[in-house]
């Protein structure tokens, strides 16, 4: 298992029944009540700056999470965010840029594995400091050789920080200079409410908003691998073995990043297929600052809460 990983059986699973879908006057009648309301949410344009379809995802005032902050979109609409979007921690959602990035220097087929990296004993030997800081790290040894996919499984399913740094190595030459280059993509992106002041997270400096996170994350879905593994209730790797998915509603069938710290509260960007006018579409949205505390397992269960009803009271 990886270092701070908490018991998968402390993970809240009492979510609340998903509704069924309203029948057709309640459906008209939302609309007609969202329709005049949908200019108080903040509709977006894709990372290019341009429409993504011809009419907003509409999302009633009150169906938002009543804390925190949200954005989500349907298929190929317009997204729509929360009101009162500003910049705040947002944890391991980090790690969304720095996969990103790694798979925009490298992409992956679906059955490529991409480049080897050599884990160094600097690496190896940090490993036992930075869980004692309380960080999620993922075990490696000195020598041990992982592939691409195998250090995007490590940063992304278990969330390890020190996968992070790795890459962040790997693909900028230093940390900083990745940083630098993490920072340009977002400014690219539009994602002007965004700083990344490290690649993991863990850093409290590192903030943005849901509608940010949400364009970066809808970016690193064009790469089949990074849907394809943040949808993975596991994973096997070399040295530490089988990892879980931090996720509490993979077995759902809902793919996606969490983060979570006191700081950020609770994390979760997040994809998942629903019927949408007799079609099915992917919802695919970001929620962040749920819960308080430090309680790992409470924080991401909130942040699935607040995902699966938003996607249900949609």
């Amino acid at each position: 298992m990886a270092y701070g990983e908490p018991a998968r059986t402390s993970l809240r699973r009492d979510y609340p029944a998903r509704r069924r879908p309203p029948a057709f006057g309640a459906v008209l009648a939302l609309f007609l009540v969202a329709l005049p309301l949908a200019a108080a949410c903040h509709l977006l344009a894709d990372a290019g700056g341009a429409p993504t379809g011809s009419g907003p995802t509409l999302v009633s005032p009150d169906l938002w999470p009543a804390s925190g902050q949200a954005a989500l979109v349907l298929g190929a609409d317009r997204p729509a965010a929360s009101p009162h979007q500003e910049p705040a921690p947002i944890a391991s959602l980090a790690k969304v840029m720095t996969a990103y990035l790694t798979l925009k220097h490298h992409p992956l087929g679906a059955d490529d594995e991409g480049f080897t990296m050599t884990v160094t004993a600097a690496q190896a030997e940090a490993v036992a400091e930075e869980a004692e800081q309380g960080q999620s790290v993922v075990r490696v040894e000195a020598g041990e050789r992982l592939t691409e996919r195998q250090l995007l499984e490590a940063l992304l399913i278990p969330s390890g920080n020190n996968i992070a740094r790795m890459l962040a190595v790997k693909m900028g030459g230093t940390e900083a200079d990745f940083l630098a280059e993490m920072n340009a993509e977002a400014d690219a992106l539009g994602m002007d409410d965004t700083t990344y002041t490290d690649p993991s997270g863990f850093d409290p400096g590192t903030v943005s908003t849901a509608a940010d996170q949400l364009r970066v994350f809808r970016r690193a879905m064009h790469f089949p691998a990074f849907s394809q593994i943040v949808s993975m209730p596991s994973a096997t790797l070399p040295v530490v073995g089988t990892v879980t998915n931090f996720n509490p509603l993979v077995a759902d069938g809902y793919g996606g990043k969490t983060g979570s710290d006191s700081a950020a509260g609770g994390c979760l960007a997040f994809f998942t297929k629903v019927s949408e006018g007799g079609r099915d579409v992917t919802a695919v949205g970001v929620v962040m600052g749920q819960g308080e505390g430090s309680d790992t397992s409470a924080l991401l269960g909130a942040a699935a809460d607040a995902a699966d009803e938003l996607v249900a009271s949609r």
